[in-house]
C-alpha cells in the first residue's frame, strides 16, 4: 500500500545559483574569489542576507 502523500508529492525546485563564495574546509569558513572571508564582505550580506554553509546542512550558519 502506497501512503497517500506519495500521490501528491513533487521534489522541491532546484535553483539555479551560482554562490560567490566557497568553502575552505581549513578555515571551516566560506570565502570569497580572493581569499577573504566572505562573512566580512559587507556588501555580499546586504545582498544575500547571509552566508550559508555548504558543508553539511543547509542551516548551520557560519556568519
Amino acid at each position: 500500500m502506497q501512503p497517500f502523500a506519495l500521490n501528491y508529492a513533487r521534489p522541491a525546485a532546484q535553483l539555479e545559483v551560482t554562490a560567490p563564495y566557497s568553502y575552505d574546509s581549513g578555515l571551516q569558513l566560506n570565502v570569497l574569489a580572493d581569499g577573504r572571508v566572505a562573512a566580512h564582505d559587507l556588501a555580499l550580506l546586504r545582498e544575500l542576507g547571509t552566508t550559508t554553509s555548504t558543508a553539511g546542512s543547509k542551516t548551520h550558519f557560519d556568519d
